[in-house]
Parts: structure tokens; C-alpha cells; sequence
């Protein structure tokens, strides 16, 4: 069967729809011909990838941002097929990508994907709080829980015509306003610890919140997660830290804690934070407290 383009029009201000055709043409030269599908609504990505990796297809490509990629993957892991995935980011943020080592160009994308590199690499599998149900979700990069959430919310309802840095800086310092600390309660690999903080963030890749350098130590392919918490004495005080991230600097911060682990489970013990305590799962806002979440080792096959 013919690869598949799973393309969300909205992704990149709505830039990604107006080049539809022109991303089509330039995969069509290097791959062959291609069909292509296109998104109507968050999580339909799932849906149309799950469909195709059942119905045969041995090349999904997921052509929009962070988010549309996930749940693109969320959909082919679901299936259970051997499809490959392939990548060609025109998205707000860009993280996934720079732990791939991916040049922000569409002939660089097509390019990786034509080549045939193929890799194995680690899954996240989460299950939390959403609408006040249980939801089971798979992520490839980063799930944070935390202030992550409420910048997501932010930058999904703003402007993004100045670009992602600016839309995460300007959605970064709305949810500070509204944010709250929150004490949590987490069983790592089954040893209990509790923390204070802002925001942690369970790692497979390196990046999030558009070049934030969060896990620079995360590896894909190793069966783990980097687990990093971070906390200030204030909201003012984790505003300044927070610049650290971008060169990973915050991870010498006695307010930040760090541990590798295959499972993880959070949960609140002071109750006022929990309505802004929300996640972000790679890049999209998505439920909250309380958490689980998992490894599932090589469970993704990357072409890039």
C-alpha cells in the first residue's frame, strides 16, 4: 500500500493546510505516490493512524507539530502493527525533532524518511484523569504535569503568528499568574518520595516547551524515563530559574530533583493545586492527577 500523509491543517498558525499540496508533491518525488489524510479535531491523528497500521500500511508520516506526531504514534502503537513512522515537523514548538537531530527543513525531513534509517525506539504509556474519566494515552517525547499543562492551554486558545518561542513566553507567564505549588506524592519504580514543586516532567526525549532543554541526558531507546522536579521559594523566583532550562543549567539548582526509573505514579496531597495542576502530554493539554505511567521499551519504529 501506499504511505500515508496524516497532516493537520491547523498546525503552524494554519500554515500546514495552505502547503498541503506542495509538502505532498516534494514526498511524491522521493517516495513514490503518496494518499493523504487530513485532521478535523484533536486526537483524530489516533484514529486515522490506528486505521492505517491495520488496514497494511508499512509508512505512516505525521505532518504537522509535537502533537500531531504523538498522537500519530499513539495510534500506530494502539494497532500493534510493525508500520513505520516518519516525521515532517511544521508544528508551534519543534522538541521532538531536536532530540532527533532533525534540520527544521522539509527536504531535510523527506530526506530522513527516503533514506531508509530506521530506529526502534521507547514508548511512553499513561494513564490519568480526564473529564472525569480514566484515559489511557501513549506519548513519545515529554509528559509533564505541572505548569506545563497551563502553558498548553494557553498557547492552544492564543496567537502563534509571532512564532513558538513568543507564544510559549507570553502562555508561560499567564499560567505563573494562575499556577499553584503542589506537594506530590510518587512511587518511582515503587520507592515512595515526596516533592514540592511546580512542574515534573517524565522524559523520553530531551526537549519541550519550544527548546526547553529539560533531560539532556534522556536517551530514547534505553528502557527509561528521566524524572525531573522542579520547584522555587515563589512563583517570582521560578520565573528567573525557569530561563535556566533552555541550556540545561537547572539541573544544578538545589530546587531541582532528578531520577531514572521505568514507572512512575503521581498524585497530590494538597487539593487546592489540583484544578491547575494539569498535564501536558507532548505538547498538548491533556487531564491531570492523579498519574501513571510506563515504559514500553521498543515499541516504535522511527524512520529517520
Amino acid at each position: 500500500m501506499k504511505p500515508l500523509l496524516i497532516v493537520n491543517p491547523k498546525a503552524g498558525g494554519g500554515r500546514t493546510g495552505a502547503m498541503a499540496a506542495d509538502i505532498r508533491a516534494v514526498v511524491t518525488r522521493k517516495l513514490g505516490e503518496v494518499d493523504l489524510e487530513t485532521t478535523t479535531h484533536r486526537g483524530s491523528a489516533i484514529g486515522i493512524a490506528e486505521r492505517a497500521a491495520r488496514d497494511g500500511r508499512e509508512l505512516v508520516i505525521a505532518v504537522g507539530g509535537d502533537g500531531t506526531f504523538s498522537e500519530v504514534a499513539a495510534g500506530v502503537v494502539r494497532s500493534g502493527a510493525e508500520t513505520r513512522v516518519g516525521l515532517i515537523g511544521q508544528g508551534t514548538g519543534g522538541d521532538f525533532r531536536k532530540t532527533l537531530g532533525l534540520e527544521h527543513r522539509l527536504d531535510r525531513y523527506v530526506e530522513a524518511i527516503a533514506s531508509g534509517h530506521e530506529r526502534r525506539i521507547d514508548v511512553g504509556k499513561a494513564r490519568f484523569r480526564e473529564g472525569g474519566e480514566d484515559v489511557e494515552r501513549h506519548f513519545v517525547n515529554i509528559l509533564s504535569a505541572g505548569m506545563g499543562g497551563l502553558v498548553d492551554e494557553y498557547v492552544a486558545a492564543g496567537s502563534r503568528l509571532l512564532g513558538g518561542t513568543a507564544a510559549y513566553f507570553v502562555a508561560s507567564t499567564k499560567a505563573l499568574v494562575r499556577c499553584k505549588r503542589a506537594r506530590l506524592r510518587c512511587a518511582i519504580d515503587g520507592t515512595t518520595e515526596r516533592l514540592e514543586s511546580y512542574m515534573i516532567a517524565i522524559c523520553n526525549g530531551r526537549y519541550f516547551g519550544s527548546g526547553m532543554h529539560v533531560a539532556p541526558m534522556a536517551l530514547l531507546d534505553d528502557g527509561k524515563f528521566e524524572v525531573v522536579s522542579m520547584d522555587a521559594p515563589s512563583k517570582l523566583a521560578f520565573a528567573a530559574f525557569s530561563r535556566k532550562i533552555y541550556d540545561g543549567s537547572h539541573l544544578r539548582s538545589r530546587d531541582v530533583r532528578h531520577f531514572t526509573c521505568s514507572r512512575v505514579e503521581i498524585d497530590l496531597e494538597n487539593e487546592e493545586a489540583r484544578e491547575t495542576f494539569r498535564l501536558d502530554v507532548d505538547g498538548e493539554p491533556l487531564g491531570g492527577l492523579p498519574l501513571a505511567v510506563e515504559v514500553v521499551p521498543g515499541a516504535l519504529v522511527l524512520r529517520a
